[in-house]
């Protein structure tokens, strides 16, 4: 079989995004198999999966590397979705017929990611007015029981469906921790990620149906796209990261809903295009607020010296 370089192509893509949010690994690298390249939706996760065990710890060195992982996070979430994802692949054999449940979890998925984005957005107007308790050092409390329960949940989803390892595990995370600093969550999902898609993965390798074929053209469209994404988001600031992770969101969320892929896309553009407008509005006023700040204390400022001056022959 001819290697097959658009579905390369369309990893590459896809895995940036990875890099950059944590998220939509399995909600749409799993769907845009199925979609775009005819490729069964069984295969497609048992692909996506063995091809994400490679991808996710590119990812996560890069993250590890500039400090951007909360460790103490991950041994926790581990504890709970290492055990939880290889028995996810389990379920849908002891059920006979695993259509409805993976219905039941997308349309969960779905309510959850859009809640999400929403918290998201409310967030960042509310902290333009009073910045959260522990933002500025991005230091947490961690919570291990809650941490261990989101990992399982999590876990499972992954080994039923191959998604939630970025989506579902990173909002549990925002509602948790939302002191966390946006590139340190996303490095921190991504590196609780890899034992997690390895187990699934394993699991999937011996219940599931792995092809080679398109695996390898996963992986080589993924690996240098996960690097790129994860370098630029590494780096990068912590607004961008929110839009970008409201975004992806919301197609995560819209795809569960089984939107089709041009109302998706035109979806998404309109979403960009109004983000676009809102960061230069935002812009445009913290451009133009601080330079009134500056006289007006200049102003106030004068007007005590004078008021000193004039009450000082009073004395």
């Amino acid at each position: 079989m001819d290697f097959d370089w658009p579905m390369a192509l369309g990893s590459f893509l896809v895995a940036i995004v990875v890099g950059l949010t944590g998220m939509g690994g399995g909600a749409l690298m799993t769907p845009m198999l199925v979609t775009f390249f005819g490729v069964s939706p069984l295969a497609a996760v048992s692909s996506d999966l063995a091809a994400s065990a490679v991808m996710k710890p590119v990812g996560s060195a890069v993250h590890y590397r500039e400090g951007t992982v909360d460790m103490r996070l991950v041994g926790w979430l581990c504890l709970g979705s290492v055990p939880a994802a290889f028995c996810g692949v389990l379920i849908p054999r002891a059920l006979g017929d695993g259509e409805a449940v993976h219905d039941f979890i997308k349309l969960a998925m779905g309510i959850a990611l859009l809640v999400a984005a929403t918290g998201i957005l409310v967030r960042a107007v509310l902290s333009r007015r009073a910045r959260p308790s522990g933002e500025e050092d991005g230091r947490i409390t961690v919570r291990p029981v809650p941490t261990v329960l989101v990992g399982a949940v999590g876990g499972l989803v992954v080994g039923i469906t191959s998604v939630g390892s970025g989506s579902l595990i990173i909002v549990a995370l925002l509602l948790l921790y939302p002191a966390l600093k946006p590139n340190h969550l996303v490095g921190t999902d991504l590196l609780q990620a890899v034992p997690l898609v390895l187990a699934a993965a394993l699991g999937h390798f011996f219940f599931g149906d792995f092809q080679l074929e398109v695996t390898a053209a996963l992986l080589v469209g993924s690996i240098p796209g996960v690097y790129l994404g994860s370098k630029i988001s590494s780096r990068a600031p912590a607004g961008l990261i929110r839009r970008l992770l409201v975004i992806v969101l919301v197609a995560s969320a819209l795809n569960m809903f089984g939107v089709g892929v041009v109302p998706l896309a035109w979806t998404i553009a309109a979403i960009a295009a109004a983000a676009a407008v809102t960061w230069l509005v935002g812009r445009r006023k913290r451009d133009t607020v601080p330079a009134e700040l500056p006289d007006e204390a200049g102003e106030s400022g004068k007007r005590s010296a004078r008021g000193r001056s004039m009450a000082a022959p009073d004395r």
